[in-house]
């Protein structure tokens, strides 16, 4: 069996890797979200918050995101979302 990469295969360790053109829709929480990957340095995503009463979102940037990191930000902007509003608290 050989040990050399696929081409296109990234190691399973690392989670999926999306871009512009690539969205993954995921439901956090009952909350439904589109996540972009920016194609620039360092890295930055995009989400949409679809579910929300706004057409409002926010941007992760910094490094690379597994799966379970993008739904832990997720987390963390609903936590600061102000249930009257539906924008993040002041």
């Amino acid at each position: 069996m050989s040990t050399e990469p696929e081409p296109g295969l990234a190691p399973e360790h690392m989670g999926p890797r999306y871009t512009e053109d690539d969205p993954i829709m995921i439901t956090v929480d009952g909350q439904d979200f589109r996540v972009r990957e920016r194609a620039e340095r360092p890295v930055a995503y995009d989400f949409d918050w679809l579910s929300g009463p706004h057409d409002y979102g926010f941007t992760s940037s910094g490094s690379a995101m597994t799966l379970p990191e993008m739904e832990e930000a997720v987390r963390n902007f609903l936590r600061d979302i102000d249930p009257a509003t539906g924008y993040l608290q002041e």
